[in-house]
């Protein structure tokens, strides 16, 4: 997984309805949408779930369900992210399938090394700075944190947590292989344009695969 990664936060959502939000992110180039909410009842998290679902499946970007591994087999979503409190990582792996992608979050250095006896299809490393949306986190890994997990882990990583188009390229540098951001396009006036400025930015900060060879 590379690119920009959209973590959804309705209360970020100060200027337009986050199906919106989801959409014009999805025209300007993001690979994924991660759909978090922490405060609403089954219900209504299962409906926002469908329609978000009925905006991604066409353009075929990626449904990612927050804790909720029975939302993510309600509406048939491609997957799931899950921290160190939610429910165990292989026991997800085993009611979604080998198919189904899932993302764990790693807020310690143990949690980076209990990681690599398993097969998540991404690390969430969380978070790298500090940031009002993720207020339960440890203490930020900061760039240097990210760089070690680059070098020791097996697993692609997604750096969230006070991420913005000013210090993307940084934190590529670092060993990013996508960057997730929430209030960056939840909040912005123009979804759209902050979407696709950070989408433009990460493809000129990313390697390429010729530089790597």
């Amino acid at each position: 997984m590379e690119g920009i990664y959209l973590v959804t936060d309705t209360s970020a959502c100060t200027h337009h309805l986050l199906e919106t939000i989801v959409a014009k992110a999805v025209q300007a180039g993001i690979c994924c949408v991660q759909l978090r909410e922490k405060h609403l009842d089954t219900r209504s998290f299962l409906a926002r779930a469908q329609k978000l679902k009925a905006i991604l499946g066409p353009a075929r970007i990626p449904l990612i369900i927050n804790d909720r591994v029975d939302i993510a087999l309600a509406v048939g979503a491609d997957g799931v992210h899950i921290g160190q409190t939610d429910m165990p990582y292989a026991m997800a792996r085993q009611l979604l399938g080998p198919r189904a992608l899932i993302g764990l979050s790693v807020e310690t250095w143990e949690d980076v090394v209990a990681a690599q006896d398993l097969t998540p299809d991404y690390l969430g490393v969380s978070p790298i700075f500090s940031t009002p949306t993720k207020t339960d986190t440890k203490a930020p890994w900061g760039l240097d944190g990210l760089a070690r997990i680059k070098a020791y882990s097996r697993h692609p990583l997604v750096a969230i947590g006070g991420l913005n188009v000013k210090n993307t390229d940084q934190v590529i540098r670092a060993g990013a292989d996508c960057i997730a951001v929430v209030s960056a396009i939840c909040s912005a006036q123009n979804p759209f344009g902050a979407a696709r400025q950070l989408c433009t930015r990460f493809e000129h900060a990313r390697p390429s695969q010729e530089n790597l060879s």
